[in-house]
């Protein structure tokens, strides 16, 4: 299956998980990181808006060096009882966040904005997650793999971070980092997107 758009598809993120679901939906793009500090004061109250605002500072960064494209930008959170686990800024707070989640179930959320002229899409995904019991030995084994570092809630669901899920509820690519059956499902009834002739 393959998809052609309106105008060529940027998306505002280095992530590799990212990258690989468009990839996956058979969706050509390039990649245009947006640098944007990820310093907006979190809402605990409504942390859907919080993913999108800070979704739209990444979106609007590339946009403005990139009007004639389509932008995709997407952030990630992890949300337990009102508090917020950003990626880890060290190895130990990366064990704390896990031991914190342990047992426990927490929300990712997944802010999505697009943009292109004088047009603006936005939703918020939300997913379920309940950990297993984690023991300190599992913990710091995987924290010094290094997968945890760059990761909200200092875990992968699609790596070794697997071994600590027990149930998810929602849509399991909105954990991976980008809901991309919703963001298919959006941009084709914007008409930003097309299956090709022959697919259809």
């Amino acid at each position: 299956m393959k998809f052609t758009s309106t105008r060529p598809i940027i998306l505002a993120s280095s992530s590799p998980r990212r990258k690989e679901l468009l990839k996956l939906a058979g969706i050509d793009f390039e990649v245009k990181p947006s640098h944007v500090a990820e310093d907006l004061p979190f809402t605990p109250e409504e942390p859907d808006l919080y993913a999108i605002r800070l979704s739209e500072q990444k979106a609007q960064a590339v946009f403005e060096e990139e009007p004639d494209s389509i932008i995709i930008a997407a952030d990630t959170v992890v949300v337990m009882n009102g508090r917020q686990y950003p990626k880890p800024a060290n190895d130990a707070q990366a064990v704390d966040f896990l031991m914190e989640l342990s047992g426990q179930t927490h929300e990712v959320i997944t802010g999505v904005t697009v943009l292109e002229k004088n047009r603006k899409l936005q939703f918020a995904s939300l997913s379920q997650v309940k950990f297993r019991r984690l023991d300190l030995e599992l913990v710091h084994a995987y924290v010094r793999s290094g997968d945890a570092a760059d990761k909200a809630g200092a875990y992968g669901i699609q790596t070794e971070g697997m071994l600590f899920v027990e149930i998810i509820a929602g849509d399991y690519q909105n954990i991976v980092g980008l809901p991309i059956g919703k963001l298919v499902e959006r941009l084709r009834e914007e008409d930003w997107l097309f299956l090709e002739e022959g697919d259809a």
